[in-house]
């Protein structure tokens, strides 16, 4: 098996002709998504570029309890983003001003005033943002950036601006959280530099500037986990992974690092 991941491109309507560096023009499709297919032996994970041209659906995600509970089995799903390129006046909306009930959530994703309701976050490169189950967010017009999530492709749309795609309202107001975005979920991450961005319950990552220390050396150990070059370079059981890839390591030890790069690594813990 590669250790280099092969990489699906999603076209949507929202998405992009022209992608920020390091990847290349799209050849006149619209380019969304791109997805890295999450190796046999760790498919907890998946990690995606995200480009928008449009406003995304206003959406939340169930837990891994609330998946089980439904005899959905381990659906739940929890994610993060990593802000890579940004518009002026580019945001995300994430949470509420302020506490709503779910009647009040319900009433608001009906007449389209969950918008005005939400918190829009001004973002630009460097920015971070965890997303917790049960979090309504929405990911506005002209932001690129990297997603690490749990692998699951359930999402329960609450609101799409009057486009004609399905709502799941029932399933949607069951889960989310009427709640202000709590300031400890979300950070501003230099190019270059030692971060730890999340630490569990589901998943950690990193990340590492140049060569790592003995700290994240034991945190990772033995375990798989998959490496995202921002700067620089990766090899991984020989291969190069580069910035706009993402690799697959069976232990931190089969890593070599660039000692003038910069690498996101993420490993579950589920």
């Amino acid at each position: 098996m590669s250790a280099v991941l092969p990489i699906r491109e999603v076209e949507k309507p929202w998405g992009r002709e022209r992608l920020p560096a390091p990847f290349a023009s799209s050849d006149g499709k619209r380019i969304g998504e791109i997805w890295f297919e999450p190796p046999a032996v760790l498919p907890q994970l998946l990690v995606k570029y995200i480009f928008t041209s449009e406003a995304l659906s206003v959406q939340v995600h169930p837990s891994d309890a609330e998946t089980l509970a439904k005899g959905l089995g381990r659906q739940g799903k929890e994610e993060c983003w990593l802000i890579i390129d940004a518009e002026p006046e580019a945001k995300l909306g994430i949470g509420f001003k302020q506490p709503l009930s779910s009647e009040a959530l319900r009433t608001a994703a009906q007449d389209g005033s969950i918008e005005d309701l939400m918190q829009w976050h001004d973002v630009r490169p460097g920015d971070f943002f965890y997303i917790p189950a049960g979090t309504v967010h929405a990911i506005g017009a002209g932001v690129s950036l990297i997603e690490v999530q749990q692998n699951s492709d359930i999402t329960y749309r609450l609101y799409d601006y009057g486009r004609p795609r399905e709502l799941h309202l029932d399933e949607g107001v069951a889960v989310a959280k009427g709640q202000p975005y709590s300031d400890e979920f979300k950070l501003s991450v230099p190019d270059r530099e030692d971060v730890t961005l999340v630490e569990g319950p589901l998943f950690r990552l990193d990340q590492i500037e140049g060569l790592p220390n003995e700290d994240a050396a034991m945190r990772y150990g033995a375990r798989p986990l998959l490496v995202i070059p921002r700067k620089g370079m990766a090899k991984i059981a020989g291969e190069t992974v580069l910035p706009g890839g993402c690799g697959f390591a069976k232990d931190f030890d089969e890593v070599v690092f660039d000692g003038n790069g910069a690498c996101l690594i993420a490993q579950s813990l589920a």
